[in-house]
């Protein structure tokens, strides 16, 4: 490389892209806690609330990550998302992200080959358990866990985006 030339590193991960599929459902009693791991605690808030997409920011610990989904179509929708600075996040949820923020605990456990993340929201979202899996697959069949309720993977009030307008405690 001669002198005028200059090396330029972004420091911009692409963690996950293009297609989610993904099915939610509610939480039936406390059985899925005997399984879990430990859990990691999220705080995430939301610069755009349109309909046809949003942007997120997440904080876990000293990771964050700058997220833009697309709008649902049967239960697969685009998404993206890159790793940010956590300091740039922390500063990001509080000036700029819409309020209330998101603050759940999620675990992780496996069950029958497929790994479910179930997030207890705290917060203005507090008493709120919903299970998630993501399927690679819209036609993909899975063992329903016994602690898993109805599902609610259509049912707009259950989308993070949704619970900072109208949080669960306001139902």
């Amino acid at each position: 490389m001669d002198g005028n030339q200059i090396l330029f590193e972004v420091g911009i991960t692409r963690t996950n892209m293009a297609k989610e599929i993904e099915r939610k459902f509610l939480v039936k009693g406390d059985h899925w806690r005997s399984n879990v791991d430990p859990g990691s605690f999220y705080r995430q808030g939301y610069l755009s609330l349109d309909e046809a997409r949003s942007v997120r920011i997440r904080v876990a610990g000293n990771k964050a990550w700058i997220n833009v989904k697309g709008k649902i179509s049967t239960f697969s929708r685009h998404e993206y998302e890159y790793a940010i600075p956590a300091q740039d996040a922390r500063e990001l949820l509080e000036n700029l992200c819409l309020k209330p923020l998101i603050e759940k605990t999620r675990y992780r456990l496996v069950f029958s080959d497929l790994v479910w993340e179930i997030d207890e929201f705290n917060g203005a979202n507090s008493g709120l358990i919903i299970a998630e899996v993501e399927l690679q697959s819209e036609e993909q069949e899975f063992e329903s866990p016994h602690w898993l309720g109805e599902e609610v993977s259509h049912d707009p009030r259950y989308l993070n985006i949704n619970l900072v307008k109208n949080p669960y405690s306001n139902w």
